[in-house]
């Protein structure tokens, strides 16, 4: 009776334990906050202490997406994991969506934090805003990591299949009409991938903070894509992921993790071979 007693006892501290290890990334009423800056609501949520480093995450997600990302750099950095625009629990009632706007409110996020600068880690089109931010923000970007970034969308920067799946969408959905909001953000939220972006090549010269440009080797983005958005940028690295597809950052967490923060703090990143 005594050893049932003591195994049920162990058994509730191991559940308390595992109940306290499990962050709500994305809904952690202790580490969020709202801001209403350029017209909308922002959710965002820090972790840690140190340099900081925003992450921005992809299509259709949201802050959670960095679950494995946060708990490694919250160790050495202020992270801000941010809900972009019409993401997560962001609130944005406007009809029209653009990467340009997702990095203008990324540099308005951190003046309302009063941050000069930042690292900037950003996966599939949080990537995109990341490079943007770049551009258009140059002094607010302390150095950056894209993965699976395009800067123009169709079929020589997407997979075919994607960019099929993606057609098939518009088709569909172009001639409904949305009463429901929810789906009237969703259609919002897909039309910034099927529109957007337009970067050209030569506007990365503008980027002049060190970048590291990745993909996985099963990427949904062109291989040759990505290795054109490293070679036109004025200081890269470059990092194709053996056996990954596009989520390189949960797929190959641990690696992941260990490079972008060795890129961060690499003393030096050298010009991209031409």
């Amino acid at each position: 009776m005594k050893h049932s007693l003591l195994l049920l006892l162990l058994l509730a501290l191991c559940r308390l334990a595992l109940g306290q290890a499990a962050v709500p990334y994305g809904h952690n009423p202790a580490a969020g906050k709202f801001a209403t800056l350029r017209g909308v609501k922002l959710y965002y949520e820090t972790y840690g202490s140190g340099p900081p480093l925003l992450l921005l995450h992809g299509n259709g997600g949201s802050s959670q997406d960095f679950k494995q990302t946060i708990p490694y750099f919250a160790r050495r950095y202020r992270v801000v994991a941010l809900d972009s625009r019409a993401h997560g629990q962001s609130v944005d009632a406007g009809d029209s969506l653009s990467f340009e706007m997702l990095a203008d409110d990324c540099a308005a996020l951190l003046s309302h934090l009063r941050l000069d600068s930042a690292y900037v880690l950003g996966w599939s089109d949080g990537g995109i805003t990341a490079l943007l931010l770049a551009q258009r923000h140059p002094g607010r970007v302390k150095r950056l990591a894209a993965t699976g970034a395009n800067l123009w969308p169709d079929s020589t920067a997407l997979a075919p299949a994607l960019w099929q799946q993606m057609r098939r969408g518009y088709r569909e959905g172009r001639t409904q009409t949305f009463t429901d909001a929810r789906r009237r953000n969703d259609w919002k939220v897909f039309l910034l991938d099927w529109r957007h972006p337009h970067i050209p090549l030569s506007a990365l010269a503008r980027v002049k903070a060190p970048a590291f440009i990745i993909a996985g080797d099963r990427d949904v983005i062109r291989a040759e894509h990505t290795v054109a958005i490293y070679q036109n940028l004025p200081r890269a690295w470059l990092w194709i992921v053996p056996n990954s597809g596009h989520a390189t950052l949960q797929e190959h967490a641990e690696e992941f993790n260990r490079q972008v923060d060795a890129f961060f703090r690499a003393k030096s990143v050298p010009a991209p071979a031409r």
